[in-house]
């Protein structure tokens, strides 16, 4: 099927939170309760209409763990996207965020899009993070904000879309250079 663009979305955080499992849910519509451990990276992709175009979405799910922060970093380059995870019943993992983003906006385009998602948000019981903290912190370091849950897969479509959106509206405003960041079809990149 051909395609108007491809963005590359880079999903990290800390090793736990959902990352494998929102991003099967995106591209197989599916929840595996059991994963194992992400070595190194993992690899999906989906195509998404956007504004009447449609668009490849390449998506890199990177290991959570200390160990592979230095692999991870170099799958940042031509990231037009990034999902900032955590987990909302582990306190400690939303209190990485902080490192995580250094991270990202040190080894990526200034004009990424990151998207903050809340996971496990079917585990409403156990919270140990307020939804506020997460859009107080979104707010406070100009990402967009969402909770989702890979296991009902609520919102997780929402995340994955919603930052094509406005990878999408970046590309219009000419904020991102098309032959970086994204490309056009047909275009092979350097």
């Amino acid at each position: 099927m051909t395609y108007a663009y491809l963005f590359k979305y880079i999903i990290i955080g800390d090793t736990g939170v959902g990352k494998s499992c929102l991003l099967l849910q995106f591209t197989d519509k599916r929840f595996q309760p059991v994963h194992d451990l992400t070595i190194g990276v993992e690899f999906g992709a989906r195509m998404v209409n956007i504004d009447g175009k449609q668009i490849k979405l390449q998506i890199w799910d990177t290991a959570g763990q200390e160990s592979f922060r230095s692999i991870t970093r170099s799958y940042y380059r031509g990231a037009a996207g990034a999902l900032l995870v955590y987990d909302i019943t582990r306190r400690e993992t939303f209190n990485h965020l902080t490192s995580w983003l250094e991270d990202a906006r040190q080894h990526s385009s200034s004009n990424m899009v990151i998207m903050l998602i809340g996971n496990k948000s079917d585990l409403e019981s156990r919270r140990d993070v307020k939804r506020e903290e997460g859009e107080a912190f979104a707010r406070e370091h100009g990402l967009i904000f969402m909770e989702t849950s890979a296991k009902t897969a609520c919102n997780v479509e929402e995340a994955f879309i919603n930052t094509a959106k406005e990878i999408y509206r970046k590309i219009q405003q000419g904020l991102f250079d098309v032959h970086n960041e994204v490309r056009k079809h047909g275009e092979t990149g350097s």
